[in-house]
């Protein structure tokens, strides 16, 4: 469920640039549908199967709730004011943040291995912001390294807490699309293609949210974060078919030794884990 949510996130980005408006107008919309769709939908399910699931889990879904919110709204900031691949590249950290939240609140230290992998992401992260420095995306690349460091705290916050935070996650975008529609300029509403965002807010995103917001039931913090990594692989290539936007030299770098990094320790702790898995089953 979480890997199918990941690879939908990957057309989240190239659905944004293809609506081709303003950022509190896309904000606007794509926040509304999914708040709305999701309402709905919880509503059919809880008519259908005859109990009501909580929406917001007490005191705890509403911190997760705010941490998705927040990082709703980064997020959009960044997609307009950097380069796609510098964008998904960067988010890819949300591992690294992840692993080390969940050391520090959740005692679930990470082994030698992860250290190691978290070192090489963090040098192509570096590689990516120094890029950003040069070429004025700077601001663009500080709001999407915030995006993902809000975002792995909602994750760890959600495995801790061991609450179901499927809805809770969906319905948060009623306070970015609040904001966005409280900051809509003089001039109005601008989309030039709006049927791409409707695509976005009232299918895609729901879906996609539901299923990621699942995962922290099952996985540990890091081993969730690791699924949003398709969307690093993937939307670059959807943007460069889409829209012919090669990433620069120094972002492949960067990119090509975060997910290097993550690949190689992915397959590392598959590895580990089965041979943990043969231990426990061989007989005494």
């Amino acid at each position: 469920m979480t890997g199918l949510g990941g690879m939908l996130l990957s057309a989240d980005i190239p659905l944004i640039r293809l609506a081709d408006g303003a950022p509190w107008s896309i904000l606007f919309v794509r926040s509304g549908l999914t708040f709305v769709v999701t309402l709905l939908g919880w509503a059919i399910w809880s008519l259908a199967s005859g109990r009501f699931r909580p929406l917001i889990p007490g005191r705890i879904g509403l911190a997760v709730a705010a941490l998705y919110a927040a990082s709703s709204i980064v997020f959009i900031l960044s997609v307009y004011n950097t380069t796609t691949a510098n964008l998904v590249f960067i988010l890819a950290f949300n591992t690294a943040f992840s692993a080390l939240l969940s050391w520090i609140f959740l005692k679930e230290r990470p082994r030698g291995g992860t250290l190691i992998a978290m070192g090489f992401m963090l040098v192509g992260v570096a590689i990516i912001v120094h890029e950003g420095m040069a070429t004025g995306h700077l601001f663009g690349d500080a709001m999407a390294l915030l995006s993902a460091f809000i975002l792995s705290c909602a994750i760890t916050l959600s495995r801790g807490s061991g609450k179901d935070m499927s809805f809770t996650a969906i319905l948060s975008t009623i306070v970015p699309c609040v904001l966005a529609a409280a900051s809509l300029p003089s001039e109005g509403f601008h989309v030039a293609h709006p049927v791409w965002i409707m695509i976005n807010g009232a299918a895609l995103m729901p879906v996609t949210f539901f299923l990621l917001a699942v995962g922290p039931r099952f996985l540990s913090g890091p081993e969730v974060a690791m699924f949003y990594l398709l969307e690093t692989v993937f939307a670059p290539v959807w943007v460069w078919f889409i829209f012919g936007e090669t990433p620069s030299r120094q972002s492949m770098i960067g990119g090509a030794i975060l997910i290097v990094a993550l690949v190689l320790h992915s397959l590392w702790r598959l590895s580990s884990g089965r041979a943990r898995s043969r231990a426990i089953r061989r007989p005494a």
